[in-house]
Formats: C-alpha cells, sequence, structure tokens
C-alpha cells in the first residue's frame, strides 16, 4: 500500500546535507566579509577618527577638572574608602594684581605702532591710522599667571592617544580595517546565517527568515549605536574620574582604547539579541510564554548580574544596559505571544515522530 507523501518530506535532511549547507553559507559569508574589508581600508582612517572623538572630549573635560576649571560632578568612589579623603579638586580663586602680586608676570613687548593703530583703525574707524612716519616703541603687559595658562594651550600629545611601538598604529588601522568591514557586510553575513538556519525549518516557516533577519540587524545596530553614543562616554568619564581620586595621570594608549571601544559595542549588539533568542528556545520548546512570565524576576537578577561583568564601571553605567535589557525582555515575551507555534508543527507536542522515507 503506498503511503501519501508528508507534508514536511521536503525539509528533511541528513547529516551530511546539514554540513554541506553550513559550509556553503560560511564559503558566502567570508567572502561578503572580505569584500567589506578590503572597502574598509580605505576609509578606516576616518573611522578612527571618529571612533576617537569620545576619549578626545573625556581627556579633555579630565585636563579641565585638573586645572580647576570644571566641576568633576558626583564622585562615586570617595563612598567606597570612607577612611582614605580623595583629592578635592577646587576652582582657582580669580587674582587682582594689587592682591596676590605673586602669581602676576611682566612682559615686556616690543609693538609696532603703526600696525597696533592700523589694526584699531579697522575695528574702529573713528581712531586715526599711523602717520608715516611712526616710530614702534615699547609697551609692558602685566598678565595674570591663570590668564597666561589660559592663553597657553596644552600639548599637541595631551589630547591624543600614544602608540609604543612603531608598527602599533598599522596593526590597529587593519584591526580597525576588520571590524569596520565586519560592520558593514553583517547583513549579508546576518543573512547568511539565517539561510542556514532557515534549512532546516519547515517550508511554512521560512517565511519567518525575512521578519526577522531586518528586526536582527536593527537590535544589533541599535545596541552598538546606544553603546557608543551613550554608555562609552559615560564609562570613559567616570574611569578618568577614578583616575584623579587617585592622583594618577593617564595618557591612553592606542592599543587597549581601540579593543576597548570595539568590544563594548558589540557586546551591547549582541546582547539586543535577547527577545529572538527567546522566541527561538520557545520556537524548539526548550521555554514557553508562561515560563518567562513565570521567571521574570529570575530574569532580571542574571541580566543585572551580566550587565554589571559586560560593564566596567560604576552601577550607573549598568543601569545603562540592564534597562534596556529588561525592556527587551518584556518585548520578547510580547513577541512569543504574538507568533505563536503554529498548529500546523504536528512535532511541537513532542509526540509525533518523523518518519522519513528510504531511499
Amino acid at each position: 500500500m503506498s503511503r501519501e507523501k508528508d507534508l514536511f518530506d521536503d525539509s528533511t535532511m541528513s547529516f551530511g546535507e546539514h554540513l554541506e549547507e553550513l559550509r556553503k553559507r560560511l564559503i558566502l559569508a567570508l567572502l561578503g566579509l572580505t569584500i567589506g574589508v578590503i572597502i574598509s581600508l580605505f576609509f578606516s582612517d576616518r573611522v578612527m577618527k571618529a571612533m576617537e572623538i569620545p576619549v578626545k572630549n573625556a581627556l579633555a573635560r579630565y585636563y579641565k577638572i585638573l586645572n580647576g576649571e570644571e566641576d568633576p560632578g558626583v564622585e562615586f568612589m570617595k563612598y567606597l574608602n570612607p577612611w582614605r579623603k580623595p583629592k578635592e579638586v577646587k576652582p582657582k580663586p580669580k587674582v587682582e594684581p594689587e592682591v596676590a602680586n605673586d602669581v602676576i608676570k611682566t612682559i615686556d613687548v616690543q609693538i609696532d605702532g603703526r600696525q597696533l593703530l592700523n589694526a584699531l583703525h579697522e575695528i574702529q574707524p573713528s581712531i586715526p591710522k599711523a602717520p608715516e612716519n611712526a616710530k614702534p616703541f615699547s609697551l609692558t603687559l602685566t598678565i595674570a599667571e591663570k590668564a597666561l595658562s589660559g592663553i597657553i594651550p596644552l600639548p599637541p600629545t595631551a589630547l591624543s592617544l600614544v602608540a609604543l611601538t612603531a608598527e602599533e598604529a598599522f596593526m590597529v588601522y587593519l584591526k580597525v580595517a576588520l571590524v569596520a568591514g565586519l560592520m558593514l557586510s553583517s547583513p549579508w553575513v546576518f543573512f547568511q546565517m539565517w539561510l542556514f538556519v532557515a534549512a532546516g525549518l519547515y517550508p511554512h516557516e521560512r517565511k519567518y527568515v525575512y521578519i526577522y533577519l531586518p528586526m536582527s540587524l536593527v537590535l544589533f545596530f541599535g545596541g552598538a549605536i546606544f553603546c557608543f553614543f551613550a554608555v562609552i562616554p559615560f564609562v570613559l568619564n567616570f574611569l578618568f574620574d577614578f583616575n584623579i581620586w587617585l592622583d594618577i595621570t593617564i595618557q591612553p594608549r592606542l592599543t587597549e582604547y581601540v579593543s576597548f571601544i570595539v568590544i563594548l559595542p558589540v557586546m551591547f549588539g549582541i546582547s539586543f539579541q535577547l527577545p529572538l533568542v527567546m522566541l527561538f528556545l520557545e520556537r524548539i520548546n526548550v521555554f514557553d510564554v508562561k515560563v518567562f512570565r513565570e521567571k521574570r524576576r529570575l530574569a532580571i537578577l542574571a541580566i543585572a548580574f551580566i550587565s554589571m561583568i559586560l560593564t566596567p564601571s560604576d552601577p550607573v553605567s549598568m543601569m545603562l544596559m540592564m534597562i534596556p535589557l529588561c525592556l527587551l525582555y518584556e518585548f520578547g515575551i510580547i513577541l512569543c505571544t504574538w507568533q505563536p507555534q503554529s498548529k500546523e508543527n504536528p512535532f511541537a507536542d513532542g509526540k509525533t515522530t518523523l518518519i522519513t522515507k528510504d531511499k
């Protein structure tokens, strides 16, 4: 007696076929990554300059605090050791010449009278121009030390990263090109990953690939952008304040900073995939929506622990990661509820066994 063709016969794949599909997707993904890296080699210098913006802003704030030009704000570290009094950074008092003569510097400046009068005439036409026979005269300026320090700029290396070896900048450039190439080719890489997953799905479930792939990309880039613009500046300011508290001069090194600013956004992007991970676990019957709701408190505790490990800073930056992940956890529950398991799947109850034809 002939058996009717099963609806899911087309979805059955042997172990060897799965390996062949994996090999195919890996080759295509690596090919796309290679093209992305080659393209990124031509503009990685712009990427590096953009990556240096947070640390340069943090360094500018760091030197302003050291010079007493800016209030350091809330010092979290003073609560960790109540027996050690942190160094108080107070603004320098404004001094007058007749009160504090010891900080006054007198400089003799030789100025060409004709140039001075002509410059003043351009600013205010009512001032006459200098006569042709005007001679240079000596002008003595009295300048306060604080005013002089405000005029003199910081050394060029103060607000820049440091490379300790000749090849360090080149190697970092290649690393940035690799990461930029991965970000550029990430839609293609994610697409190949989803196609490999789709090969093991039933025909009526493969349409979800085209729904969840854009969502996965949005979550990944959203997490990376949120980290770069919201988390990293706060983390850098806190870490620099910690160095001020310990009276340690800091000069960030190029390699360590680039590794830090690359790894943290990638971690945020991966962690923002939480709703899709929850949906996947619900689809393979590891958890269901009821378990996600009942174990909400345990999930929040796990999210808090992971956020504490991934953010090398104070509780505020930890909350910057924890709060979005908690919201994404709730979104994952909504996603599982909105897309329940298909009733067409005879294997959802765990009792039905797929019987394949003998070839």
